[in-house]
């Protein structure tokens, strides 16, 4: 009888922890949110990249023209050209409609690798960090042989070694985000592990699965995301790097930095359409760089 008692008193008292828990949990959240309300350059950054999203998403119907077909006496057009606002390529294609389209491939390029990394680095940096002993050894010298390479230069010779193609860029990107990922994970699931309530949880009976679902993941999941959202702009960058090497989108389709690649040519006739290729990339890129930083700032309780 007495033992049934403490253990009705004990899942009380669990019971308890879990709302309380719960009600600290939609207050931080309703703080972050407050505190990214005030912040006007995460909100126009936010924007700006909402915008863009919808433009590359419906391309199809905001383009003016084909963004395939070229003709030789409208090649290099000035911007503001009629019927061309951002005017043509060194084959005549319509620069809009090639921008439009190419950042389809560009943001997929840039993103799908750190979506990638962050569900593998993620599963393998959570395992680490709560496992400890042998099992975090083993993953954490294994990444710490990936550092031992600049990532530019890794991403180069993955890249180069697999080929050229959009599917082997991602790959190669993909592996080179991981490790930072994984050790972002490994380093906030060790400072949660320990905490008082993944003590309780252990002692109440949760198996191992039970404490990194529903105690572990929802505490580390939100930093690493921040630090995910910071390697997109990285990303990007990367995988407009390898398709103006040449390891990345091959021609004739349209991407930043393949573009970059083709209008360099063009840079001393019509440098003004030359660079719009990498003004896209530059707008992007920063603006997932201020984004990610106001995340940070607004998830930081001491903010």
């Amino acid at each position: 009888m007495a033992d049934g008692t403490a253990r009705t008193a004990a899942a009380a008292e669990l019971a308890v922890q879990a709302r309380e828990a719960a009600q600290k949990s939609q207050g931080y959240w309703a703080g972050v949110w407050k505190r990214l309300r005030r912040d006007p350059v995460t909100i126009a950054c936010a924007l700006i990249l909402i915008a863009m999203f919808l433009a590359i998403v419906f391309a199809h119907l905001i383009a003016p023209h084909d963004p395939y077909q070229g003709s030789m006496l409208r090649r290099l057009r000035m911007v503001g050209t009629p019927n061309h606002l951002l005017g043509t390529d060194e084959l005549g294609r319509d620069m809009l409609t090639r921008l439009l389209y190419g950042g389809r491939l560009s943001w997929f390029m840039g993103i799908t690798p750190v979506v990638l990394a962050f569900l593998i680095g993620t599963l393998f940096g959570v395992l680490a960090g709560y496992v400890g002993g042998a099992v975090n050894m083993l993953i954490m010298r294994v990444t710490d042989v990936f550092y031992a390479f600049p990532s530019v230069l890794l991403a180069i010779a993955i890249s180069g070694a697999l080929g050229a193609g959009t599917i082997n860029a991602i790959l190669s990107l993909t592996l080179v985000f991981i490790p930072p990922v994984i050790r972002v994970a490994e380093s906030v699931t060790t400072g949660v592990r320990g905490l008082d309530f993944v003590e309780a949880a252990r002692a109440s009976g949760a198996g191992p699965l039970t404490i990194i679902r529903v105690h572990i993941l929802g505490n580390v999941l939100g930093p690493i995301f921040v630090y995910a959202t910071s390697l997109i702009s990285v990303s990007m960058i990367l995988a407009s790097g390898l398709s103006f090497l040449g390891l990345g989108v091959t021609p004739p389709e349209p991407e930043w930095g393949l573009m970059l690649n083709t209008l360099r040519t063009a840079i001393y006739v019509n440098p003004t359409v030359a660079m719009l290729p990498g003004a896209c990339i530059f707008a992007t890129s920063i603006c997932f760089n201020l984004l990610s930083d106001g995340l940070r700032q607004a998830m930081d309780v001491r903010a």
